[in-house]
């Protein structure tokens, strides 16, 4: 079965900052219509200390993704949880639990951007065992009763309806075992085996059952319909191309299956990672087993309103219903 999700990070690179009133607002237009078709969820990501206004605040744009929305899932991933006041992290999850109908899950990354921490005078070093330590504080929480914090008595009300699901992110034998030590279900940003198996394993020998894993599956990363591929990318390949850039910039030897290194749309292009299909080619590609995550990006780079609502309509109302019959 083909998934189908839109993931929205409002980075909007150049000319596009200025559109980001509109972007925000097209998001929540198109969340009702993607759940309304048959879309699966919609993932929310979060930066901080950027130049393009890449979301900082995915908290806040799930509230109101779950106020326009009523059955689709919603993921926070990643949720840079050492950027955060744990006790008030703790409270805003706890009442979106109830606004959403407990629809929200978490996918928890310590970052990889020391620009992030120094902006909220935050430890760099030492930030795997800080995260521990959030982790602790929220599960805690959550259990309404009354706990020592920082030297004081405290209680966090209200909790949850149920418990919330935090996945741990991360690619490395490191966060496959720090999930397992917390009881975290784990998102690896590689599609490794070894690290679902070190999890499982690891799990087992803190005498747990291990959670879910959700490894990348084949494919590309970023997926947009078009009748006219050729025409999408020499009018609107720039976008793509500007958001791949400022991804790879952050990054030296951080390994990720979405990351494309890029200089050109026809580099671009040819790399893979980054895909505009027909709608044939996407449906013969989902029932070959060829793509089984379809991963659209409608605001990608600052795209703008036309060629976003094309690749979501022609997704929902071609490639969709033509994969369920």
């Amino acid at each position: 079965m083909t998934a189908f999700i839109a993931r929205y990070d409002f980075r909007a690179p150049g000319e596009a900052l200025a559109r980001q009133n509109e972007m925000f607002a097209r998001c929540l237009e198109q969340v009702g219509y993607v759940e309304q078709h048959g879309m699966n969820a919609i993932v929310l990501s979060e930066h901080h200390a950027t130049q393009d206004g890449y979301l900082p605040s995915p908290v806040v744009v799930a509230a109101a993704v779950a106020a326009r929305t009523s059955t689709i899932s919603i993921s926070v991933a990643a949720l840079l949880a050492n950027l955060y006041d744990p006790l008030r992290l703790a409270e805003d999850i706890a009442v979106l639990d109830h606004l959403s109908g407990g629809r929200v899950t978490y996918t928890i990354g310590l970052g990889y951007r020391p620009e992030e921490y120094a902006m909220f005078d935050a430890t760099w070093d030492g930030r795997g065992t800080a995260l521990e330590d959030v982790i602790a504080v929220l599960q805690q929480a959550w259990t309404g009763e009354e706990f020592e914090y920082a030297g004081r008595t405290v209680r966090v009300l209200p909790t949850p309806n149920r418990d919330p699901v935090l996945f741990y992110g991360g690619g490395s034998p490191a966060a496959a075992r720090r999930a397992a030590r917390l009881g975290l279900h784990f998102q690896p940003q590689v599609a490794d085996p070894a690290l679902k198996e070190l999890y499982q394993a690891e799990c087992r020998e803190h005498g747990r059952e291990p959670g879910f894993v959700l490894l990348p599956t084949p494919g590309p990363a970023t997926i947009f319909c078009s009748e006219d591929p050729d025409k999408f990318w020499a009018e609107h390949g720039r976008y793509l191309l500007a958001e791949a850039r400022g991804y790879n910039a952050w990054h030296n030897d951080f390994n990720s299956l979405v990351r494309d290194a890029s200089e050109s749309v026809e580099e671009m292009r040819t790399a893979g990672i980054y895909a505009v299909l027909t709608p044939d080619e996407l449906i013969e590609k989902c029932r070959s087993k060829e793509i089984r995550v379809i991963s659209n990006h409608p605001l990608c780079g600052g795209l703008p309103a036309e060629p976003s609502w094309e690749s979501l309509r022609l997704v929902c109302e071609t490639v969709i219903p033509a994969l369920a019959g």
